[in-house]
């Protein structure tokens, strides 16, 4: 049998709507990401949705428009995809890292005010695999040294904690449409922010810098530059996929808890599994399912899941091991995410996933798990 890691949800509502858009005067953006960004805004309660081309083009944009700059510090995860840190480095600024919480994998905020120093500018959080981190302590800790809180939020868009959404309270929130995301456009990202004067700008950021002049008078009205941006705007494209799926997150969210819990029944009394932990007041999103395994099987463990036809993948090596990054850190620094970082597998996980398939995955793995730890 042959199980994919990840099939996206794209059907017939959002055919319909992008056949549409290419049948009409725009492609770029106009109407249609329009629409998606009042529409996403009001499934968040937020104030302001600025569409973009990714969610890297939106961290770096967003990271320019708060005026990083060089010599700037960051305060953020070791235990994340590479484009949280890749443009934290891109906007001139030196991530610093703390540990993360063993539980969850989220970032350690009783260890964030330890790394605080005259350099650091902000605090970049990942909620990562759709549990948020603790938002209410880290704001406070942002509030007390007037530094910027940002929100990765790729895998969580529909998550809560303690009543709290993803942009809510933090001064910027970004968002992934990548094709494995729980909606998506094939490549496409959004920023959430509560400002409207930064908003504004980061609009400006996404289309060079241009700025567009309107008049009520009869006469042409040149456009002009203010400051130099960048090309990172979300075309009408990619906005209707994403607009018929908004309105079915949280139908598509039951889907992946029935499958987690079916996951999690099925494997809660195996050896050599460990779960991470939903806490108490959270709304997980669900994004992705990834399990621990022992670091000395892991990687044997998903050439035999790869090699028997299941789709696995792991989330995530501890950044501070990847080459370009270990010739500037040390990953036992931060022995809870390098300890993580060794022992992640993530299983396929998406709504389309049917029972006969999950039962192979769940056997594959348990074979896998007994034949390495003979």
């Amino acid at each position: 049998m042959k199980i994919e890691f990840f099939k996206h949800n794209i059907g017939p509502k959002e055919i319909s709507l992008v056949t549409k858009t290419l049948k009409s005067t725009f492609l770029s953006t106009g109407p249609q990401t329009s629409e998606f960004e009042k529409k996403f805004s009001k499934f968040l309660n937020v104030k302001n949705t600025i569409g973009v081309s990714s969610w890297t083009m939106g961290s770096l944009i967003s990271l320019k428009c708060l005026g990083i700059k060089e010599k700037d510090e960051i305060i953020t995860t070791p235990l994340t995809f590479v484009a949280t840190t890749n443009t934290i480095i891109q906007s001139g600024a030196t991530p610093i890292f703390v540990d993360v919480e063993e539980k969850t994998g989220n970032i350690n905020a009783n260890l964030i005010e330890s790394k605080i120093t005259k350099k650091t500018k902000a605090i970049f959080i990942v909620h990562l695999y759709g549990q948020m981190c603790d938002i209410k302590k880290i704001r406070k800790i942002a509030d007390k040294y007037g530094l910027y809180l940002i929100e990765d939020c790729a895998h969580c868009i529909e998550g809560e904690r303690e009543k709290i959404k993803p942009g809510q309270i933090s001064d910027l929130a970004i968002f992934s449409f990548y094709a494995t995301k729980n909606i998506t456009s094939g490549e496409g990202g959004a920023i959430v922010c509560k400002n409207d004067y930064l908003a504004e700008k980061i609009r400006l950021f996404r289309y060079h810098g241009i700025q567009k002049y309107s008049s009520n008078k009869n006469e042409f009205q040149h456009w002009d530059l203010e400051e130099i941006g960048f090309k990172c705007n979300m075309n009408d494209i990619q906005a209707s996929m994403l607009i018929p799926q908004i309105d079915s997150i949280n139908k598509n969210l039951e889907k992946r808890e029935k499958i987690f819990m079916n996951y999690a029944y099925a494997l809660k009394n195996i050896i050599g599994v460990s779960f991470f932990e939903k806490l108490p007041a959270t709304k997980h999103a669900r994004h992705i399912f990834t399990i621990r395994v022992d670091k000395q099987i892991r990687d044997r463990l998903v050439k035999f899941m790869q090699d028997n036809g299941v789709g696995v993948t792991v989330n995530y090596r501890i950044v501070t091991d990847l080459n370009y990054y270990k010739k500037k850190f040390n990953s036992s620094s931060f022995p809870i995410a390098k300890k993580i970082g060794d022992s992640t597998l993530t299983l396929p996980f998406y709504p389309s996933l049917k029972t006969k398939e999950q039962n192979y995955v769940i056997k594959t793995l348990i074979k896998g798990i007994k034949n390495f730890s003979c």
